[in-house]
């Protein structure tokens, strides 16, 4: 894979309520850009996402699979299972209590099936993240 494109936000909640809205896969064709279609394919024994399905159409149409894998209560690690545009997508969230909220914390490396330049993946890589990180402390301010 290549390196990680990584930013950062804060968000005026709990470090729970944030990741209650990142693990409410179904729910992001609510709040995410683009995002058309979600559904969970596999729980663990916890009842939790383990493998989810996207459909996306933002300019560019996309289906994909992503394993999720809870480390811990405030990180979230996941990587493509399966893909039309990508080859591999590794990512994570990391939450940490900070004041009167969360610091959060987004890693993404994207590898496409499309030969792209460097450059432009981790400027793709920045947008994905800017806008997934606006996205969700917009809908968490909007339900805290």
């Amino acid at each position: 894979m290549p390196e990680q494109t990584t930013s950062s936000i804060e968000i005026d909640a709990a470090p729970e309520q944030v990741m209650a809205v990142i693990v409410d896969f179904e729910d992001y064709p609510a709040w995410v850009q683009g995002m058309k279609h979600v559904e969970v394919v596999r729980r663990d024994a916890e009842g939790r996402a383990e493998q989810v399905h996207f459909d996306l159409d933002a300019g560019v149409k996309d289906a994909y699979t992503l394993a999720y894998d809870y480390a811990g209560p405030h990180t979230l690690h996941w990587h493509l299972v399966e893909g039309k545009l990508m080859r591999g997508m590794d990512g994570t969230y990391e939450l940490t209590a900070s004041g009167s909220g969360t610091h959060v914390t987004y890693r993404l490396a994207v590898d496409l099936a499309i030969p792209m330049i460097g450059m432009l993946r981790r400027k793709a890589e920045k947008v994905i993240i800017d806008t997934a990180l606006k996205g969700l402390k917009k809908r968490v301010e909007s339900i805290g």
